[in-house]
C-alpha cells in the first residue's frame, strides 16, 4: 500500500461553537441543516471546518457541559472560532440560559480563551427567527445583539451581524417567500416528520446555504485574511 505524501494539510481551521441553527444534523432531522452544516462548500481546500455547535447550548451551557474544553484544547495559533449563541441563552427560565450580564461574561470567556492560544475569535450574532408582524420580521431576540456587538467593539473582535443581515433577507423575501429557509414539510411527504413541521427556527437546505452566504459576506466585510480562501 503506497501513501501519498503530497497530500496538502490544510492552511486554516475554522472551529464553529454555537446553537442549532448552526450545528450539523442527523439523517433523522432533515431536511433541518444547520448553516454551519454546509458552510465548507464555500471554501478552498486549504480550509478545513470543525463544527461543534449543538442543538439546545448556550454560552452557558456549552461551557458547563464540557463541550468548549475540547475545543480550547485543540486550538493552534492562527485558527478562528466563530462563536454564535443567543437563541437558548434568552430562554433564562429553563436550565442552561443566562441572563445579560452572564451572556457578557461567557462571551468576553470565549474572546479571551481563545486569544490565549493565539487563535481568532469571530463574534456572530444570532440569525433571526421566522415571525412576522403586519408584514414585517419581528426580533425575539432581546437585548442578546446588542451585549454581543458591545462586547466586539469593547474588545475589538471581528463581528458578523447575522441578526441584522437575516432580517434583511427575511423582509426582502416576505412572509410567504421567506418559508422556503425554513424548515417547513407538509405531512405525509417526509419519513422524518410524518405529521409535517411548520419550524420557523431551523433552517432547509436552501435557507441554511443563504445564510452561510451571509456569514461569507460577513467574512469578506470583516476579516480579509479568510476571505482569501473564499471559493
Amino acid at each position: 500500500m503506497f501513501t501519498n505524501l503530497f497530500v496538502r494539510e490544510p492552511k486554516v481551521k475554522i472551529y464553529m461553537i454555537g446553537d442549532s441553527t448552526m450545528a450539523n444534523k442527523a439523517a433523522s432531522a432533515y431536511p433541518e441543516t444547520g448553516w454551519g452544516q454546509v458552510f465548507h462548500e464555500y471554501f478552498t481546500e486549504d480550509v478545513c471546518i470543525s463544527n461543534h455547535a449543538i442543538n439546545g447550548f448556550s454560552t452557558r451551557s456549552f461551557i458547563e457541559k464540557n463541550k468548549w474544553q475540547p475545543v480550547l484544547d485543540s486550538l493552534k495559533e492562527g485558527d478562528y472560532v466563530f462563536i454564535e449563541f443567543g437563541h437558548n441563552d434568552e430562554k433564562v427560565a429553563k436550565l442552561g440560559g443566562s441572563n445579560l450580564e452572564d451572556y457578557r461574561k461567557y462571551l468576553i470567556q470565549y474572546v479571551s480563551e481563545t486569544r490565549s492560544k493565539k487563535a481568532i475569535p469571530v463574534l456572530l450574532t444570532s440569525i433571526m427567527r421566522r415571525v412576522f408582524k403586519d408584514s414585517l420580521i419581528r426580533d425575539t431576540h432581546g437585548g442578546y445583539p446588542n451585549v454581543m456587538r458591545a462586547v466586539a467593539k469593547e474588545y475589538n473582535v471581528p463581528l458578523i451581524d447575522m441578526q441584522r443581515k437575516t432580517e434583511q433577507l427575511f423582509n426582502q423575501m416576505g412572509v410567504e417567500g421567506s418559508q422556503k429557509l425554513f424548515n417547513w414539510v407538509d405531512s405525509g411527504v417526509n419519513v422524518n416528520y410524518p405529521r409535517g413541521v411548520k419550524d420557523n427556527t431551523h433552517l432547509s437546505p436552501i435557507g441554511a446555504h443563504r445564510v452561510a452566504e451571509l456569514a461569507l459576506e460577513g467574512v469578506k466585510e470583516n476579516i480579509p485574511l479568510l476571505a482569501k480562501y473564499i471559493k
